[in-house]
């Protein structure tokens, strides 16, 4: 048996993780889900990866998945706990001293949506539409649900400070990639990841947010991972 802990992205909310839980549970495993201080302006990565050790414990066999802007703080954890497995999801790649911030526009994030929106044939526009970027493949009683929520608060405190590591930490670390993403296309992540990981990116369909459009293909893609050799 494993334990999962999952680490959700911009907003912390644990809720992001509801559909996934019970398929990881229903295969024999622990899930820790954790809930970020997203709404504290007080609060940095140092803080986030505070929760995450917390909320963890002393539990061991330990998988960490990160979700998009997790990516941040995921590899923090990896640092401070004997972390078998980490899955970095839709997941934002950062390198030593880079603010999340500044993440966007070195990684060119801005024209690769762009560039995906046109090859999808939508217009790429100058507002941001949560609703066309996220939940385009999300269930409609799932998307309502989510849409019905008060949208949780993001502190830009995280985003302003540099990462602090001065190297990807010592983990096995997999990526898999929501080949339908609006907000970070596959072959831009591809892109990302190879040049500041060298890693391979899977992928899977779905959008940004498969846990919460295909929670039990990503429960099996997770599991094929727990039980790969090494």
């Amino acid at each position: 048996m494993a334990t999962y802990t999952l680490v959700p992205g911009a907003g912390g909310q644990a809720w992001y993780w509801h559909r996934l839980v019970p398929e990881l549970r229903k295969r024999g495993h622990e899930v820790v889900v954790v809930d970020l201080p997203a709404g504290d302006e007080s609060a940095g990565l140092q803080e986030y990866a505070d929760t995450v050790v917390k909320a963890i414990g002393d539990r061991t066999e330990l998988i960490l998945v990160a979700q998009s802007m997790g990516g941040l703080t995921a590899p923090l954890v990896c640092e401070r706990l004997p972390i078998d497995l980490l899955v970095l999801l839709n997941a934002m790649v950062p390198v030593p001293g880079e603010s999340g911030g500044a993440w966007w526009e070195n990684t060119g994030q801005a024209q690769a949506m762009a560039d995906q929106a046109i090859r999808e044939g939508r217009t790429p526009s100058a507002e941001f539409d949560l609703e066309e970027t996220f939940f385009h493949d999300v269930p409609p009683d799932v998307k309502a649900e989510a849409l019905a929520k008060d949208e949780p608060p993001q502190s830009s405190t995280p985003f302003a400070e540099p990462w602090p590591l001065s190297t990807w930490p010592d983990t096995r670390t997999v990526f898999l990639q929501g080949r339908d993403d609006r907000l970070f296309p596959l072959d831009f992540q591809r892109r990302v990841v190879r040049e500041r990981l060298g890693i391979p990116v899977d992928d899977m369909p779905g959008g940004h947010l498969l846990a919460l459009s295909r929670p039990e293909e990503l429960a099996e893609r997770l599991e094929a991972y727990h039980v790969r050799p090494r």
